[in-house]
């Protein structure tokens, strides 16, 4: 019975199974086009110096604009058929390489010098915007200015929308050679955020289904600091085991250069999959693995294999972040939305924009009580950092397992929300404040390039500690 049943799902066994493949193989080819037409269109941008939209955005609207003619041609049952986002598929195949070669192609000494208050904005500061946006958003929900969600479910909201993608603010700051420092919190703070906010939204959601083996808070805790611990050793484990590896066998020695390549691609995602297979962050695990690869592992490869691998998750990286904008945008576009909750998506915004100031202003105090006088935090990095937390591909793929996750259609509404708030941040925010990064950064901090001299000379960032 399960036989005939698992027969008549297969595509293969249907009378239009030809039909299915050829939609594949069309859906497959515009892809390819579309990843084409994203990387041609970077590429025009950046040549013609064209700030007020950036990569990310384009890719973003291009697939918004795909899924937007799908509709309007009514083939958007094909189209839903193929490019559906899948969570699974972001978090298990898209998401590793972007994060492994983040940590991979880190600069080290400003990331560890800083590492203190990166640590303190990603994982105190993740803290204070969950609770503080749940917190509101309940309370808005109390006073009637916005649909009302269970207290429990408005914390996983503020968890799973506490995820930062600065994709667009960090491609301005490379252009404006911003402090090498700053650029390491924005950078370092996002990561490691990312991570925090899926292990805060996986333990909030263990309490949720199995309220009866939890403690309370000190439990969700502990829940949480198991898996951050327990993933960063896994990582920093499998990254060990390599460089012991690379170190001893001598496999540059030996010419062996196409084993040397294999492996070192391989030995990321056994971190992540490990991770994952443990019921860790994967995330976390690969980060590290990626930082203490680079600065353990790489010297011991060949000069063949080192070349090799730098190109190799660069590109792969490239591909996938440029993948996923294209997907999420026309995942926007064909998905049904519930638009009738505005108020639950306008007062959002002003609670997510509230709960960031509540997190990067007293964070940025404690590190400068933490720090001698000439390596505080200025005024206007605080003001960047409160800026850069934009929504992008990580808040919209946990929204888009809260649908399953949560029930009375609360988790379409979070959707819907977590869908306006990442396409006004990707799109339009960023573009439309570029003029304005130029003379806010210049105008507090004097170790900074000014504006129009690093358009004039197109300076990159310093590698000057203050």
């Amino acid at each position: 019975m399960d036989m005939a049943m698992d027969e008549s799902l297969s595509p293969l066994a249907q009378p239009g199974s030809s039909d299915q493949q050829q939609i594949a193989s069309a859906s497959i080819l515009l892809q390819i086009v579309m990843l084409g037409l994203a990387f041609v269109l970077g590429h025009v941008l950046r040549r013609h110096k064209i700030y007020y939209i950036n990569e990310a955005s384009a890719s973003l609207l291009l697939g918004l604009f795909v899924g937007f003619v799908a509709n309007v041609s009514n083939t958007e049952a094909h189209f839903r058929q193929w490019f559906n986002f899948h969570e699974e598929f972001f978090l298990l195949f898209l998401l590793p390489p972007i994060i492994f070669e983040s940590g991979f192609s880190l600069q080290p000494k400003p990331f560890f010098s800083n590492f203190g208050a990166i640590c303190i904005f990603a994982i105190l500061g993740t803290f204070i915007t969950s609770i503080v946006t749940g917190v509101l958003v309940y309370l808005g929900g109390i006073f009637f200015l916005m649909y009302r969600l269970p207290f429990h479910e408005s914390i996983m909201y503020g968890a799973l929308i506490s995820a930062t993608d600065p994709v667009s603010v960090l491609a301005i700051f490379q252009e404006l050679g911003t402090d090498v420092n700053l650029y390491a919190l924005v950078f370092g703070e996002s990561v490691l955020n990312d991570a925090v906010a899926i292990s805060l939204y996986r333990t909030l959601l263990a309490v949720k289904n199995h309220p009866l083996e939890t403690h309370g808070f000190m439990s969700a805790i502990w829940s949480f600091l198991e898996i951050f611990v327990g993933s960063l050793s896994s990582g920093v484990g499998v990254a060990l085991i390599c460089a012991l590896l690379f170190k001893y066998s001598g496999l540059a020695v030996h010419g062996l250069q196409n084993l040397e390549c294999c492996l070192v691609v391989l030995f990321p995602y056994f971190s992540y999959m490990l991770a994952e297979g443990l019921g860790l962050s994967g995330i976390v695990a690969i980060l590290f693995c990626g930082i203490l690869m680079k600065h353990y592992t790489f010297p011991n490869l060949s000069e063949g294999a080192q070349a090799f691998t730098s190109g190799f998750f660069q590109l792969i990286s490239s591909l996938a972040e440029t993948f996923v904008f294209i997907y999420m945008g026309m995942d926007i576009a064909i998905k049904s939305h519930s638009w009738s909750h505005v108020g639950f998506i306008f007062f959002s915004i002003v609670f997510i924009v509230m709960a960031r100031a509540a997190n990067v202003f007293p964070c940025a105090r404690l590190v400068n009580m933490l720090r001698p006088a000439s390596r505080q935090i200025p005024m206007n990095h605080q003001k960047a950092l409160w800026f850069s937390g934009l929504r992008g591909a990580m808040a919209f793929a946990l929204a888009l397992q809260a649908v399953h996750d949560l029930p009375n259609n609360h988790g379409e509404i979070i959707f819907t929300a977590t869908t306006a708030i990442v396409v006004l941040t990707v799109s339009f925010v960023p573009p439309m404040s570029y003029p304005h990064w130029g003379k806010f950064l210049q105008k507090y901090d004097f170790c900074c390039l000014t504006f129009k001299f690093c358009r004039r000379i197109k300076s990159t960032p310093r590698t000057v500690f203050v």
